[in-house]
This record gives structure tokens, sequence and C-alpha cells, in this order.
């Protein structure tokens, strides 16, 4: 089986860099190109599960041009409203398991207890 991670990888490694030569022209933002970034496994994934998310949301907004019926529109945006906080979940999940040993207790707390107060607002009418 073929290891994609470290192909993945270089294309976020060069979008970035990419992303920030752009950036450096307006930003004055300098990159040292000599510098390698390694990134870890946790931040790789919620990378890619963001670049994903964002995929369907352009993907139903697209749907939303091509139909041009404001029922169908409304039910793609439900359908994305459950999109929104698995993404949120998911990711947060996946950074505090990345810095499960780097992280105090009370911070834990207080990061879960805000996803949950984020969450309830949500159901909140």
């Amino acid at each position: 089986m073929y290891d994609y991670s470290l192909q993945f990888e270089a294309f976020i490694l060069g979008s970035l860099l990419l992303i920030s030569k752009y950036l450096s022209a307006y930003a004055e933002v300098r990159i040292m190109p000599k510098v390698v970034m390694l990134l870890e496994k946790a931040l790789l994934a919620i990378i890619l599960i963001r670049l994903i998310s964002g995929s369907v949301e352009l993907t139903a907004a697209s749907l939303m041009y091509k139909f041009n019926d404001l029922e169908k529109a409304l039910y793609i945006n439900s359908m994305l409203a459950l999109v929104g906080p698995v993404v949120l979940i998911t990711t947060t999940g996946i950074g505090l398991t990345g810095l499960a040993d780097r992280i105090s207790w009370t911070r834990l707390i207080c990061l879960f207890g805000g996803i949950f107060l984020i969450l309830v607002s949500l159901r909140i009418k």
C-alpha cells in the first residue's frame, strides 16, 4: 500500500509557500526558502478535513446557483448545517489529541465547555 501522506504534505507545503509568496507582496510576509517546515500528523489531518469541508461548502454554493430554486437552496443549506458542527468537533478532537501531552486539564475542560456552549447555542431558538 502506497503512503500518500508525503505527497499530500508536499502539496500542502507548496500551497502554503505559494500563498505566503502571494501575501508577501501585500503584507510584507517574508519566507526563508531554506527552512523546511514539518507538519505534525494531527495538523495535517485538520488541514485535510478543513479543505474537504471548504470543498463541500463551495460545491453546495454552486448547486444552489445551478438549481436557482429557493426551496432547494434551503434544503442544501440545511444539509450544510449538519456538516459544520461535525467538522468543528472532529478537528477540535484531533487537535486536542495531538496536544494531549502539552495541555493542562483546566484548559482542556474550558475548551470542551466552549464547544459545548457553541453547540447548545445552535439549538436555542
